[in-house]
């Protein structure tokens, strides 16, 4: 039986990014996953490091989602350092598009609502967007700069921050996921896997969508997944600098000279699928934006399951076990929020105190609101 300071169950970004924190804090750290670590959400994101609310009821992310934007730049140095390799970062800014409706009424409520939650914001006319992207399609009507997003090669940062995490003297394994949480009475004492057992003082839950699947974990972390599709395209006419939005459909340059095309929100379960209704929305929504993208190749595609909680909001923190924690339910922000979930765990794990309230986000949240219900 392995023994550690730390067990994390789940070793995507997040996992990725708390074992790194916990490594250089001098902890003695196991991660533990039932596929080959970094592949499943983490894998198949579009990258995309952006604060601004998709809706009012994405506000109470704003303070951790700025913390974790101010994280970003000495997060990825530190990481580039450690291996070498580079997070593809690209901080250009983002467009979104606005092709119809009323204009004047959409852009003052948008840069409303950026402005009234910190976040710089910039409305432009058609003509001023098609100078910074000239690919942008002539049916649009005006846009909304927002100068401060930037975007990274998910794929690669995650394989590298797991890479630092090991070269700190974090144990990884891959093929023997967390079945369930080994308990003593009211204290967790590591994880009970598909093959042995890992103890620690610190048990962390950080397995995605998968993280109700394990015994124990549901309560605290009611997650189930949120697929969503993907395409990679090559178009050797269009060159990209900013991430691109029309409505729910994005454009994500790569510095390899790709375009990844998202998403779709669907709730069809453990289902890894690749549609062609869903590839078409996709492709439909890009054709719209950038009209030259109609010649491109399409090189990829893929779904992956995001981790979504009741109230779409993030699950992090302790819980009523003693040295249980939880670090889940990220949905469509996981990339964004990978640093600052780090900090947050690490702080607890080594303080017992955090730098930034986090009690929104509490898993104890669910087990508080059942309680009530069967009051």
């Amino acid at each position: 039986m392995n023994s550690f300071d730390v067990v994390i169950a789940g070793g995507g970004l997040i996992g990725g990014s708390i074992a790194l924190e916990l490594a250089e804090a001098g902890m003695k750290v196991g991660l533990y996953d039932a596929r080959e670590p970094g592949r499943e959400a983490s894998w198949a994101s579009a990258g995309m490091i952006s604060p601004a609310p998709e809706s009012p009821a994405m506000i109470p992310h704003m303070p951790i989602s700025l913390g974790s934007v101010a994280l970003y730049p000495a997060f990825i140095e530190r990481v580039e350092k450690v291996t070498g390799k580079s997070a593809g970062y690209r901080k250009n800014g983002a467009l979104d598009a606005i092709l119809t409706g009323n204009v004047r009424e959409e852009l003052s409520t948008i840069i409303a609502l950026q402005h009234g939650v910190g976040l710089r914001a910039e409305a432009l006319t058609a003509e001023q967007a098609r100078e910074l992207e000239p690919a942008l399609t002539e049916e649009i009507e005006a846009a909304i700069f927002r100068p401060d997003e930037a975007s990274l090669d998910n794929r690669v940062f995650t394989d590298a921050v797991l890479e630092a995490a090991r070269i700190k003297g974090a144990k990884i394994f891959a093929g023997n996921g967390a079945g369930a949480i080994w308990r003593e009475g009211r204290r967790a004492r590591g994880l009970i896997l598909e093959q042995g057992r890992a103890e620690a003082r610190w048990t962390i839950i950080a397995a995605g969508c998968f993280s109700a699947r394990i015994d124990g974990v549901a309560p605290y972390a009611p997650v189930f997944p949120a697929k969503g599709q993907m395409v990679a395209l090559r178009c050797e006419s269009v060159n990209l600098r900013h991430v691109l939005w029309v409505d729910h459909t994005y454009l994500v340059p790569r510095n390899d000279g790709r375009i990844i095309a998202g998403s779709t929100i669907e709730r069809t379960g453990f289902d890894h699928d690749v549609t062609a209704g869903g590839i078409q929305k996709i492709l439909s929504g890009a054709m719209l934006l950038v009209p030259a993208l109609e010649k491109a190749r399409i090189e990829e595609t893929w779904a992956g399951l995001r981790p979504d909680s009741p109230d779409h909001l993030p699950i992090i923190g302790p819980t009523d076990i003693d040295g249980l924690l939880v670090a889940t339910g990220h949905f469509r922000s996981g990339i964004l929020l990978a640093p600052i979930t780090a900090r947050l765990v690490a702080e607890w794990v080594t303080k017992q105190k955090v730098s930034l309230d986090w009690e929104r986000f509490s898993p104890m949240r669910f087990v508080e609101a059942s309680r009530r219900q069967n009051a």
